[in-house]
């Protein structure tokens, strides 16, 4: 797991993956407004992602951070073309009207969090008043969130793997080639297994992982697995796992095996 972390943790490989969108930007402000809105739309086709994500940074500008601080009325007509899978502009609009309340009131979104960890037993109650904060203020701007941004905002309660949220939360707590580490609230230790069907399909060919269902519970008990390897960063691998598909190109199938990520020993294809 070291051998295969180390070949996949270097800045380069980020171009198979949205966190290559954070590093265009230097301001630590511009970051994490970019890394909230490349994490919320990484659901669907990678090639598809990669372009919504390209369309919301080009009407962001220069400055996502700036531009979301003193957002223009114009935004739901501006964005009224735009079209994610199950996201409409719309839910756009209201995404970057509740992150340019973060910004200007709230003291940014580590500080939302903060206030939520604080008040919670843990990570999961944390993450659920944290998403709930975004939500109650989205309807205060406009009587009821709508169900487009409820799906960008699914809570650990609502009983999804919660992918999208936890792999934001490994970008802005955990720091090395891949991860900027840009809060300070929390600690590695804590972070839970952004869970979704490839790593759920790696994790199973490894014996870590012998569920189908891809829930938040099923994240909970990976991330134990892994905590037993790793115990202060148990989400250490997840960025080298998931290469394994991506770059190397495994399939899970016996006779496309071709042992390039160095697990084959392991491997329970």
């Amino acid at each position: 797991m070291e051998r295969l972390y180390h070949r996949c943790n270097r800045r380069e490989l980020i171009g198979s993956d949205p966190v290559q969108f954070l590093y265009r930007f230097h301001r630590r402000q511009d970051q994490e407004v970019v890394a909230f809105i490349s994490a919320m739309l990484a659901y669907g086709r990678v090639g598809q992602i990669f372009r919504s994500i390209e369309r919301i940074l080009d009407y962001l500008g220069p400055s996502p951070y700036r531009t979301i601080c003193h957002l223009q009325p114009s935004v739901r007509q501006d964005l009224a073309g735009f079209r994610h899978r199950f996201t409409k502009g719309q839910d756009m609009a209201d995404l970057l009207e509740v992150l340019g309340w973060a910004a200007r009131q709230a003291g940014g979104l580590e500080e939302i969090f903060r206030c939520g960890l604080e008040a919670a037993s843990d990570l999961l109650g944390a993450e659920d008043r944290f998403c709930q904060v975004l939500l109650d203020r989205a309807a205060y701007l406009h009587v009821a969130p709508s169900k487009g941004l409820r799906f960008l905002l699914s809570t650990p309660s609502g009983g999804s793997g919660c992918k999208r949220l936890n792999m934001f939360m490994r970008w802005m707590v955990r720091q090395d080639q891949i991860d900027p580490g840009l809060w300070t609230c929390l600690g590695p230790a804590s972070l839970i297994i952004p869970i979704d069907t490839h790593m759920n399909r790696i994790c199973k060919l490894l014996g870590l992982h012998d569920g189908r269902a891809i829930t938040i519970r099923a994240a909970i008990r990976l991330t134990e697995r892994f905590a037993r390897i790793s115990p202060d960063d148990p989400v250490r691998y997840d960025w080298a796992l998931s290469r394994v598909g991506i770059v190397d190109g495994c399939t899970g199938r016996p006779a496309d095996r071709c042992a390039r990520c160095g697990l084959a020993d392991l491997c329970l294809a």
